[in-house]
């Protein structure tokens, strides 16, 4: 979200700064062919088999952004039948329903700043395109160069929109974002294993700030990974770094940040983590956006490999 997002600034920023973040905002219907968000029918890929995780209850499941950033603001759908994603859809709009990716000055203005040299013509395409090849399996939805906040923001909403339809819940998902956190502890775990862990993040909101926040991957028995000597030995062998490292470095990272997962970089050798983190990082946030405290319970599809 996705894509995002998190400690904002009450202070209008200059177009071209934000436009180097490529944030995610975005969605609203309209009367116009031309800002209809766009619907993408799934390229058949080969569906990973699942091992683990709630089976995906038909309907058809919404979400979207109730405040517009930078003028924008985003929206995502997904459609089951017989438990598959067959329809999704994913755009940032204006106010009036228009797409982000017709606004020829923000395309301009954005490719001007952007190492990356993309702007949301490219990235919404491209997003929209990953989203319906790869459908619930967030993990799988390609990160933009230069546009990694929409990237992750994206991931983070799937992940929600997976979960409604998990419980076949159909009611729109509405994001409250832009808007400070409210005082309270937010917590997520995930409800099943993969490789042996699942991860578990905890937020504590005083005075509108995150006071605390933890994060691991634990075993059945709640051993953290970082302990596992034969995994960080295995994992430093192919990928030069090993969950001693990372977990302790996302987590200082989100702390220094402020929950500003912008400001969080993926870390090299483990960056299927970071992103996952990032995501879930950002779903702790929306919460704390609309004081739901408590656990967010994540039925988590894990897929063969």
């Amino acid at each position: 979200m996705k894509k995002n997002n998190l400690i904002y600034s009450t202070a209008i920023l200059a177009l071209s700064t934000l436009l180097l973040s490529a944030c995610s905002t975005t969605a609203k219907k309209s009367s116009s062919n031309d800002s209809k968000p766009k619907v993408s029918k799934v390229e058949k890929k080969k569906t990973p088999k699942q091992v683990a995780g709630g089976k995906l209850q038909d309907g058809v499941y919404k979400l979207v952004e109730d405040n517009y950033f930078n003028g924008y603001r985003v929206k995502v759908s997904m459609t089951v039948k017989n438990g598959k994603v067959t329809d999704t859809s994913y755009d940032n709009v204006d106010k009036s329903g228009k797409s982000k990716a017709k606004d020829a000055k923000y395309e301009s203005q954005m490719k001007k700043y952007s190492q990356a040299k993309i702007g949301p013509k490219e990235y919404i395409s491209q997003l929209q395109k990953s989203f319906a090849a790869n459908g619930a399996n967030s993990s799988a939805i390609q990160v933009v160069s230069g546009a990694t906040s929409s990237s992750t923001t994206l991931k983070n909403y799937v992940n929600q929109l997976t979960q409604a339809a998990q419980k076949g819940d159909t009611a729109t998902i509405h994001i409250n974002n832009n808007k400070k956190m409210k005082d309270g502890t937010y917590k997520l775990a995930e409800k099943n294993y993969s490789h042996g862990y699942r991860q578990v993040l905890t937020m504590v909101v005083k005075n509108g700030k995150i006071s605390d926040f933890t994060y691991d991957q634990v075993n059945n028995k709640g051993v953290s990974k970082t302990k596992n000597a034969s995994y960080e030995k295995q994992m430093k062998k192919v990928n030069k770094i090993g969950p001693k490292e990372y977990i302790p470095k996302l987590q200082k990272e989100f702390i220094k940040a402020k929950g500003n997962t912008e400001k969080v970089q993926a870390v090299s050798g483990a960056t299927e983590s970071s992103y996952s983190f990032i995501a879930y990082a950002e779903q702790l946030i929306n919460a704390a956006q609309k004081g739901k405290s408590g656990t967010i319970k994540v039925d988590n599809i894990v897929y063969q490999e």
